[in-house]
């Protein structure tokens, strides 16, 4: 099997989509004639043409609610937002219209479109450019809201995005498009709602998504060199949530830290506690630990950046405080 990057597993995934159905097709700031501002259409221009493969002005209420609108004509369109920070400008299109066309037309109309890009923080990027919007659209029935963390996923998450006819936020990291991992060559998609179990263990559940899902992988190896055994879950969608995924694994390791990079208020992890508690209490030993940023806007300087955002160690100090260690 071969190994490719997360950008090109996502570049993969929109050009086989589009070969596939006439339908499809990318709109976004510098898509065509830059390849992405990530690389992540590269050579789509090219095999595709300018008709299917569109670069926008800055304007992202503009050419969001242009996708909106073509849905109703028969496309599949795929919007590209250089950031979801950007989606901001965008929002009335996708949580007015797109989310709610199916139910405000009586069934007439559906809205197959994806809204992809990055998200959350990627460096030096400062306040306005590093905010995580998972939990913002996930709030939104009518969304549907997928945060893959690592190449395989994305392109096969990404393909069943594409074929789903409700909108859906993709939502990717700057950090991760370098990344690699092994990728089929063969056709496949991954079904949206569905978490994945990337770690077995028995003491304590860790459940993340997103690039943020790495200080997880990193503590778990730290823990698991003084004997404590970690569950590892990757939701991969957080709405859809796959909460029995989740469940099941607390009723076996009876514990669960969530780690999650947005603020601390009304965000995924709060949901997960909730259901959490609400279905499984009497198989708690412990109370429920969640892991977040700080409830502050993000900072500039590397040094408060490294205070701000979770890490391994955070989730290390979780753990134990889970196990009354």
């Amino acid at each position: 099997m071969r190994t490719i990057q997360f950008r090109e597993a996502v570049c993969e995934a929109m050009s086989e989509e589009m070969r596939r159905d006439e339908a499809v097709y990318l709109m976004g700031e510098e898509v065509a004639e830059y390849n992405g501002a990530y690389k992540a259409s590269k050579g789509m221009l090219d095999e595709f043409g300018p008709e299917r493969v569109i670069d926008t002005p800055i304007a992202e209420a503009g050419f969001a609610g242009i996708g909106v609108g073509s849905t109703m004509t028969g496309t599949r369109p795929i919007i590209e937002f250089m950031t979801f920070n950007f989606s901001l400008v965008g929002i009335d299109q996708i949580i007015n219209n797109a989310a709610k066309i199916r139910q405000m037309s009586g069934g007439q109309f559906n809205c197959p479109i994806v809204f992809r890009g990055p998200t959350a923080s990627a460096g030096q990027l400062a306040a306005t450019h590093s905010q995580a919007f998972e939990s913002w659209y996930a709030n939104c029935p009518g969304l549907k809201v997928i945060v893959p963390s690592n190449p395989y996923d994305a392109k096969g998450l990404l393909k069943s995005a594409i074929r789903d006819d409700d909108p859906v936020i993709f939502m990717e990291s700057e950090q991760m498009y370098g990344d690699k991992a092994e990728v089929p060559e063969e056709e496949y998609t991954i079904p949206i709602g569905v978490a994945d179990i990337k770690r077995e263990g028995d003491d304590v559940t860790i459940v993340s998504f997103g690039k943020i899902i790495k200080e997880a992988y990193k503590a778990a190896e730290t823990l698991a060199e003084e004997g404590i055994s970690c569950e590892v879950i990757d939701l991969r969608t957080v709405r859809p949530l796959d909460y029995d995924t989740v469940i099941k694994s607390v009723k076996k390791t009876n514990r669960l830290v969530i780690l999650e990079e947005a603020w601390p208020f009304g965000n995924v992890s709060t949901e997960i506690t909730y259901q959490v508690q609400e279905q499984a209490f009497d198989y708690l030993d412990a109370p429920i630990q969640k892991i977040n940023t700080a409830d502050t806007p993000a900072p500039y300087s590397p040094v408060l950046l490294k205070e701000f955002l979770p890490n391994s160690e955070d989730v290390v100090k979780a753990v134990k405080k889970v196990l009354y260690k």
